[in-house]
């Protein structure tokens, strides 16, 4: 900011950070109260379905030898 800048323009800067802060900030509270798509939830399911399962040890796979 150059020591020529009028004070007022700086009071509009701030309040002009503060609603684009606030916006941000509902957008995004916005965001979290959404509900996770059902297609995520189906996809995460499998993912720790897969995960309790038990694995091979390398010792048990075939090699082809």
């Amino acid at each position: 900011m150059s020591k020529l800048e009028p004070m007022g323009d700086k009071r509009d800067r701030q309040a002009l950070k503060q609603t684009i802060e606030d916006n941000l900030r509902k957008v995004y509270q916005d965001l979290l109260a959404e509900a996770v798509p059902d297609r995520f939830t189906a996809l995460l399911d499998q993912l720790r379905a897969q995960s309790t399962q038990p694995r091979p040890s390398p010792d048990d796979a075939e090699d082809g030898q």
